[in-house]
């Protein structure tokens, strides 16, 4: 049986390690899979992994950013250097042993999902592996992260990327290098969609400035001028959690949004089970998986097409509206058509069903295989 080895930088929640997760689930059948992560930062792994894949974690625990921050906000200058020694100790071990690891990786196939391992991995890998490197995320036409990823992977076989888009862009850039569009897969598709009958909008993702949350208060407060009784669910947390609260607060709007703070997959699906709109304000998306979630779900979606993701996955008046411009006016609009029909609702989300089916394990799996065999 050939072997299949990905790299990783931790197991813990996010949508890199998500995808790392279904992949190796999808392969554990017909490879022998192992993940070698640089971090454990949790006692079992974010995503369920199956029981055939072995897991390699080369630290026992994560970096020491949280310490360093409480030792400056404490003024506690005698543990600073002590948390920065170690922090610098960390960082080494971080770089000796994935690159060790690479060296003596005997795998057929070495899959990379960072760009620090691409470019360890083309100049440590074995010259017998298939080296591949496999982009999460999107360069939002940033010139240095795009010179960055180049050189990365200037040295590997393959390089995976999750839409047309960034496929095409790459590709001019990488003429040595098969690029390749395989997007990411959808594991889970519940056993009924939303009856999408209330008036129920639901965002999910992290609380951070590129998802465009602050955006989206904005967009509610128009929203519930129209229709007082609309509920946003925001499900997900981050580092502009206080401001989200500050910006509910200010717009007295405690009454429509709710936040839930992070959550694992079945309450989050129980929240999608029971909502009409998915809305999507992020500035820049290399895929959007949870637009495929919604979906799924039979759920419409609205999105500002700012985010590549969001114009990769969503046909525009079919099972969703894309906004141009950030237009916070024009997004309001087209979540309040929404709302003020529920057939429109059933048919969109059930056009966003069929194309959720087009993502589904079995059809990502044919597309690694095509490489991988």
């Amino acid at each position: 049986m050939k072997k299949v080895t990905i790299l990783a930088l931790h197991l813990g929640y996010g949508g890199i390690e998500k995808c790392i997760s279904s992949l190796a689930n999808m392969l554990s059948n017909d490879f022998e899979v192992n993940i070698i992560s640089t971090y454990k930062l949790y006692d079992k792994p974010g995503f369920n992994i199956d029981s055939n894949v072995k897991i390699t974690y080369l630290m026992d625990k994560g970096p020491n950013k949280k310490e360093i921050k409480e030792s400056l906000k404490s003024f506690n200058l005698i543990n600073l250097v002590k948390e920065l020694i170690k922090a610098r100790k960390i960082l080494k071990d971080k770089k000796n042993l994935m690159i060790d690891a690479i060296k003596n990786c005997d795998s057929d196939y070495i899959i990379s999902t960072r760009d620090i391992h691409n470019l360890w991995l083309g100049k440590y890998g074995s010259k017998s592996s298939i080296k591949i490197g496999w982009e999460h995320n999107d360069h939002n036409n940033n010139q240095k992260y795009i010179s960055k990823i180049v050189k990365s992977v200037s040295n590997l076989d393959y390089f995976i990327l999750p839409s047309k888009e960034l496929t095409e862009d790459y590709q001019k850039l990488l003429p040595g290098i098969k690029c390749l569009y395989i997007p990411n897969a959808l594991d889970y598709y519940p056993n009924r969609v939303s009856e999408v009958d209330n008036h129920n909008i639901v965002s999910v993702g992290r609380l951070s400035s590129e998802k465009g949350y602050l955006d989206l208060i904005d967009v509610m407060s128009l929203v519930v001028k129209k229709y007082p009784d609309a509920i946003l669910n925001i499900i997900g947390d981050g580092v502009e959690l206080e401001k989200i609260k500050l910006k509910i607060k200010e717009n007295m709007l405690e009454d429509n949004i709710k936040l839930h703070g992070f959550r694992d997959k079945e309450y989050i699906n129980s929240i999608l089970a029971k909502s009409s709109i998915y809305v999507m304000t992020s500035l820049t998306e290399s895929f959007g998986i949870v637009l495929l979630e919604a979906f799924s779900f039979g759920i419409p979606t609205v999105a500002f097409n700012s985010a590549r993701g969001a114009r990769e996955l969503i046909s525009n008046n079919w099972d969703g509206f894309l906004v141009a411009n950030r237009d916070k006016e024009a997004m309001a609009r087209k979540i309040c058509e929404l709302l003020s029909n529920q057939n429109r609702r059933i048919i969109m989300g059930a056009n966003g069903y069929k194309k959720s089916l087009e993502y589904s394990t079995s059809k990502v799996k044919e597309e690694w295989l095509k490489i991988i065999k």
